[in-house]
């Protein structure tokens, strides 16, 4: 059976598209990979609701479970309540933390389900923001809200922290704060300004390298506390810079969604895994690719995967924070 879909063209018009090739067939068992790989997961509309969705987003809860529990039998790990769920751009901090409850009660009651869960600050204003103090509290709500429900976290870049900050070592003094709290090792998070204006001068400089000394500076600090680091500059250059100076036991988490087929294949000597965005959209092929790149077959990995980053770079297309 064909499929044809009417997609708009550049005229205006809706153009007949025939949709070619052949569907990937889901695994028959959870496949296993040799690089880690979150997919940070979206959340499913409830069009039909009656709400106003600019105070409170209308969330489809059964089909947004359903898709987890879809990524999950494909093998990935999830990145729960990200921006790839519109934190920040819809999905409020009351939303994040049923999200975050829900999510982990399914994780629990599936084998070898695993998902870390996003904290931020972004119940606190950035205006309201007065001081680093207030936005050490913030991210306080926030990860013990995740732990207290069995969660692991991601310690998203936070808007209001940078707003107060004048200098790298007030990045070093919250993150130093948070980490020593925690009571599982967290995936820190650095996310470039393409992706969230209110982010740039982040870790204290908009210069790369002052930045990334700083990043260094508070893995190096804390190393025991953190897992890894996501990096989401969209340049791969910067992303091995960042993973060629990881001490060892940190690992380096892409979060290129452009570049990151070369870079989960690595350069020989090193390798991204990956907590990517686009994993929610192209999981059927991911899956199959870094099943083929865990048996040896880069060759098959490649082939797989590449198709799928034009697309990405689609969806992920200037201006980026509005991402399709």
């Amino acid at each position: 059976m064909t499929l044809t879909l009417n997609l708009p063209a550049a005229d205006g018009t809706a153009t007949p598209y025939r949709l070619v090739g052949t569907p990937i067939e889901k695994p028959t068992s959870r496949p296993s990979f040799n690089r880690i790989a979150y997919a940070a997961a979206h959340v499913a509309s409830a069009p039909l609701i009656d709400r106003d969705p600019w105070n409170r987003p209308a969330i489809d809860w059964d089909t947004t479970m359903a898709f987890r529990h879809h990524l999950w039998s494909l093998g990935f790990k999830i990145a729960e309540a990200m921006d790839t769920s519109q934190r920040g751009m819809g999905l409020d901090w009351i939303g994040a933390q049923e999200l975050i409850r829900r999510s982990l009660a399914e994780a629990k009651a599936v084998e070898g389900a695993d998902l870390a869960c996003g904290v931020g600050t972004d119940h606190l204003a950035p205006a309201d923001t007065r001081s680093i103090d207030d936005v050490i509290a913030a991210y306080e709500t926030q990860l013990e809200y995740v732990e207290k429900f069995g969660g692991r976290a991601i310690m998203m870049a936070s808007r209001a922290l940078a707003r107060v900050a004048v200098s790298a070592d007030d990045y070093i003094k919250v993150y130093g704060r948070i980490l020593s709290q925690a009571k599982e090792k967290v995936v820190l998070h650095w996310l470039g300004d393409m992706f969230d204006p209110q982010l740039a001068g982040y870790w204290g400089s908009s210069d790369f390298e002052q930045a990334l000394d700083c990043v260094l500076n508070i893995i190096s600090e804390n190393r025991d506390k953190i897992e890894g680091i996501k990096i989401s500059l969209l340049e791969n250059s910067k992303e091995v810079a960042l993973r060629d100076r990881l001490p060892q036991g940190v690992l380096c988490f892409t979060g290129d969604d452009f570049n990151y087929a070369e870079l989960i294949e690595g350069d020989g000597k090193r390798h991204s895994h990956a907590l990517l965005g686009i994993f929610d959209a192209v999981a059927p092929s991911a899956s199959k690719a870094l099943a083929c790149l865990a048996s040896g077959d880069a060759k098959t990995f490649r082939a797989v995967i590449e198709p799928t980053v034009p697309l990405s770079r689609k969806i992920f297309e200037a201006p980026t924070q509005y991402y399709k």
